[in-house]
């Protein structure tokens, strides 16, 4: 109310969900998170808290965290992942 009042404009708050992706979720992102879930539940159940899910050659896989954590993969600059997000107008951070 304060910002509609301050500025004269209509100001609405949103949740971003869906919205921040930039599309409404596909059957295929709906299967693929389903799947993640599950998998970590049952992970959990077994008692195997320390690994993480992943989706790997098209079919769902566990990792120990100890074998991913403190590593980074790298994306080139001027790759094609940077390219595409930046035609697609994804703020990447810096100036691009």
């Amino acid at each position: 109310r304060r910002l509609s009042h301050a500025t004269g404009a209509e100001a609405r708050a949103t949740v971003l969900g869906h919205v921040q992706r930039g599309a409404t979720p596909t059957a295929e992102d709906r299967l693929l998170a389903a799947s993640l879930g599950v998998r970590a539940v049952d992970l959990l159940a077994e008692g195997k808290a320390d690994r993480m899910v992943a989706w790997w050659h098209r079919a769902v896989i566990d990792v120990p965290l100890a074998k991913v954590v403190g590593r980074s993969s790298t994306v080139e600059r001027d790759g094609s992942l940077v390219r595409t997000a930046r035609a697609l107008g994804i703020c990447l951070g810096d100036e691009g």
